[in-house]
């Protein structure tokens, strides 16, 4: 028997595996636990800059890929207008400003992977 730690969407799980001998038939693996444990802190990919950042967050709301940065830092965006284009199952997704402002930090990078969630950019 030999026991792994498996990550799964963020999920953390020990599972036990039992050997067989050459020839046998592999049998499936066990699950020790139940439950899932707490995934252990990641670090951001890209952190906001504490200086930089501002005090509203545009947040994705899907977990996808990062497909296209729409706005710069300094560019003032109207409620409504795209910052952050994520692609999700195929689809391209805008992740638009939530109210007038300049943005005042982009969070991510194109090609990173995000959550739902996860806050992209700031705005002033």
């Amino acid at each position: 028997m030999k026991n792994y730690t498996i990550t799964v969407n963020g999920n953390v799980y020990d599972v036990t595996v039992e050997e067989n001998g050459a020839g046998a038939p592999a049998q499936t693996a066990k699950r020790a636990a139940a439950a899932p444990k707490a995934a252990p802190a990641a670090a951001p990919k890209a952190a906001a800059p504490a200086a930089g950042a501002g005090s509203i967050e545009v947040k994705a709301g899907a977990a996808g890929k990062v497909f296209k940065i729409e706005a710069n830092v300094g560019q003032s965006v109207k409620k409504g207008d795209a910052v952050v284009i994520i692609e999700a199952m195929k689809m391209e997704i805008p992740v638009v400003a939530p109210e007038d402002g300049t943005v005042a930090s982009i969070n991510v990078a194109v090609g990173d992977a995000i959550e739902s969630g996860a806050v992209l950019a700031t705005l002033n």
